[in-house]
């Protein structure tokens, strides 16, 4: 099998190994994090989650930090990308153990949430980091194998991380701050396997005698370097269709996660600890969604283009989500998530490449630090839609019906921009 194969061959590339094992070690820690925080927001006994709460908590963690994106992006085209996974992933082990201190301080929502922010700010550099510097350990013709494998791979490890922090707190009798403090130490793990990569081989690329600025000096020309960056964006046609897509699907996907948190929480179960393990069944069916993704997203853009298969993904999710969402049960839904698993990291694999072969290495951070905020954006925007919508229990025809349309939307969007073939292919 051809897959099977190319991932074969990239496996053996050490560079990439090790690039891949920063990325696992990370992404397994964040989603050990984020499903303690999920569970201390929306599950924990004292709190009556609404959407309205699920919202505000979406803000007050991704928007703030998506203001330090642009910044982030500068700054990773002027730092050696290996040292942003070593000091940034030591800085998350110390301020996950801050909020876990936190946790059994039970102090007030507002310092639990900036110890949060904290955390998920470094997260900026970590994640466009990881997008940025993967074309200096593959080459051009591996890149949409490797997309298929490392980003899904690390999504498999936030889910396997997520189930890990399930089972930590059920045996921990609902311990939050235990499962914060693991998390803690995978980051820790994370830090230690960056050592295992050569300084400079991630890049940024720079002429010999160019010198980096402090970070004042950066933070001084974010603002230019960020329109430079957008304005180079914007004459690369292919990833900017891309990036539109990937947002509005991304906005799709936030607002059925609110409904999936609502269903789970209030509509079925009788309480907290059913609602909680439905919650990681739904997360374990969507990682088999990812993984469905990575094996067949190679094989599909070798045929339909990466434009292509963004489209068909669209396409597929405006035709199931109403199918499947509309009996607001727990086996379609399950069935749901599988879909939008496949269909979301389909999309962000083939988006992922079309950026990575279409941007120039010296504006690749940024670019991908206008990625994650386009990312957060859309996800709290979501949020705050679903808030406006659903009622307490999570059944809402008519927020069903709108992400269905904009499915559809988005499929037709990338339907009107050409030959995919010859526009999209890297």
């Amino acid at each position: 099998m051809a897959v099977v194969r190319d991932l074969r061959v990239l496996l053996r590339l050490r560079d990439f190994r090790n690039l891949l094992a920063v990325r696992l070690l990370s992404q397994a820690a964040d989603g050990v994090y984020q499903v303690a925080l999920a569970t201390y927001v929306v599950f924990s006994p004292e709190k009556q989650a609404s959407p309205a709460a699920i919202a505000s908590a979406m803000a007050v963690l991704l928007l703030p930090y998506s203001l330090i994106g642009p910044f982030a992006g500068v700054l990773l085209d002027r730092w050696p990308r290996r040292q942003v996974f070593l000091y940034g992933n030591l800085l998350r082990a110390f301020l996950a153990c801050v909020t876990g201190m936190l946790i059994v301080a039970h102090v007030p929502d507002w310092l639990f949430y900036a110890s949060a922010l904290s955390v998920t700010a470094v997260n900026r550099f970590v994640l466009a980091g990881l997008a940025a510097s993967l074309p200096h350990v593959v080459g051009p013709g591996q890149l949409v194998t490797a997309n298929a494998l490392s980003p899904t791979a690390g999504t498999l490890a936030a889910v396997a991380g997520g189930g890990l922090a399930f089972l930590v707190r059920a045996a921990a009798a609902g311990s939050d701050a235990l499962v914060v403090l693991l998390g803690a130490g995978l980051y820790l793990c994370a830090a230690l396997a960056s050592l295992r990569l050569a300084v400079g081989l991630l890049g940024p690329d720079h002429p010999p005698d160019r010198v980096n600025p402090t970070v004042g000096e950066a933070i001084a020309i974010g603002v230019r370097g960020m329109a430079e960056g957008l304005r180079h964006l914007a004459a690369r046609r292919a990833a900017a269709q891309a990036l539109t897509a990937m947002t509005l699907m991304r906005f799709c996907y936030g607002a059925l996660t609110v409904t999936l948190l609502m269903l789970c929480r209030y509509s079925w179960s009788d309480n907290e600890a059913d609602g909680l393990a439905l919650l990681g069944v739904a997360v374990g069916v969507s990682g088999a969604g990812f993984f469905a993704a990575a094996v067949v997203t190679p094989w599909l853009v070798g045929r339909l283009g990466t434009r292509g298969w963004i489209t068909a993904c669209a396409a597929g999710a405006a035709v199931l989500v109403p199918a499947l969402g509309l009996f607001f049960a727990p086996g379609p839904m399950l069935a749901a998530a599988f879909v939008l698993g496949l269909a979301t990291q389909g999309a962000k694999i083939s988006t992922d490449t079309v950026v990575q072969s279409r941007v120039d290495d010296d504006f690749r951070g940024r670019v991908f630090s206008v990625y994650d905020v386009l990312f957060n954006v859309a996800f709290v925007g979501a949020a705050a839609v679903a808030a406006l919508v659903l009622p307490l229990d999570g059944r809402s025809v008519p927020l069903i019906l709108g992400v269905a349309a904009l499915y559809a939307a988005t499929a037709a969007f990338l339907m009107r921009q050409g030959d995919v073939s010859r526009e999209t292919s890297p």
